[in-house]
């Protein structure tokens, strides 16, 4: 999570750190695992293909907005950072008709809806693609930064330990695969028959299926060669572990994927708004980084031909651009210190 990694430079800094989630977002499973104080607010995501489930909607913005001004009238914020999700609008929102600096943090190479509506009255923007720049219109005092997306840095890597310590043979290729905190229903059928066809070979497997499928996958593990979990927090290990990456093509699932030099194979979700994870995914394939499969083309029998084969080659993925924001030393820092800028902070 975006916000989890700047909060946790704001107080290595020594900044006070608040975060805000929803309700029903990942964001309550996975904020009580953590040290910040936070509030979670009564929200629903707006849903695009099933719009009649909006109808509670006006209610329901009614009570957010409530909810985020006692938030706000309660924490006194200095500033208030917006990293997407449908928490991070009616706060934002909020923030900006109190005349509280915010500044907004867009993961993707298409903008979210939140960040195109809010990006006028920000202070700052900061984009994780330039390519996003194209599709904003920010105010005249708007100060738009592309410093990449702020992902906690990898550490020190020892692949042979990482395996070990899931479980899994230090030898053999490790393929990883998940679709994000929430699973990817699609990529979890793929997988699933992949193994019960026994295709997957001599190839150690961590399955991230998403919380709320692990009981539905979790028989098909094989001790010492399936790992299958929720998902992996922090999912450090499992990259360190793996040659190779199959997952969907959300824009902190890329922005990791480069810094740790990860070769991938990206599944895009056909549904996302304004498509944005295809355009993450083109990004990394016409840099070389990645190979990009249409959701029909990702099937069980291409597997043993795609991830198998990829994990023999073992690409050095090169991420767009030279120097590509994520393998810059401290590059989430940099962000830190504009957005503290808002505000006048000293360094």
């Amino acid at each position: 999570m975006p916000a989890l990694a700047l909060a946790r430079v704001a107080a290595d800094q020594g900044h006070d750190v608040v975060l805000v989630g929803a309700a029903r977002g990942i964001e309550a499973q996975i904020l009580p695992r953590h040290p910040f104080p936070f509030h979670l607010l009564p929200l629903e995501p707006l849903y695009r293909n099933a719009w009649w489930r909006n109808a509670r909607w006006p209610l329901i913005a009614v009570r957010a907005w409530r909810a985020a001004g006692r938030v706000l009238h309660e924490e006194r914020p200095a500033i208030v950072i917006g990293t997407g999700g449908y928490a991070a609008g009616p706060v934002v929102w909020r923030a900006q008709r109190a005349r509280i600096p915010t500044a907004l943090q867009e993961q993707n190479a298409f903008p979210g809806l939140a960040t195109r509506l809010l990006a006028r009255g920000a202070r700052q923007v900061h984009l994780g693609f330039p390519e996003a720049r194209l599709r904003l219109s920010p105010g005249k005092r708007t100060r738009v930064f592309v410093f990449g997306n702020p992902i906690t840095p990898p550490g020190p890597v020892d692949a042979s330990a990482a395996r070990a310590e899931l479980g899994l043979p230090a030898e053999r290729r490790t393929v990883l695969v998940f679709g994000g905190s929430q699973g990817a229903r699609a990529l979890n059928e793929t997988i699933a028959r992949v193994l019960q066809r026994g295709l997957l070979g001599d190839v150690n497997l961590l399955w991230g299926t998403g919380a709320t499928h692990v009981h539905r996958y979790a028989p098909l593990a094989v001790p010492g060669q399936v790992v299958v979990q929720g998902f992996f927090d922090p999912i450090g290990a499992a990259y360190a572990a793996a040659h190779l990456v199959v997952a969907r093509a959300g824009a902190m699932t890329v922005s990791e994927l480069c810094a740790w030099g990860k070769p991938s194979v990206l599944v895009p979700l056909p549904t996302a708004a304004a498509d944005h994870q295809t355009f993450n995914a083109r990004a990394l394939a016409n840099a070389g980084a990645s190979v990009l499969l249409l959701e029909r083309e990702f099937t069980p029998e291409a597997f043993p031909t795609g991830p198998r084969r990829q994990t023999a080659r073992r690409p050095r993925p090169k991420c767009p651009g030279k120097r590509s924001p994520e393998r810059r030393p401290n590059h989430h820092r940099k962000g830190f210190r504009a957005f503290a800028s808002c505000v006048d902070f000293v360094y």
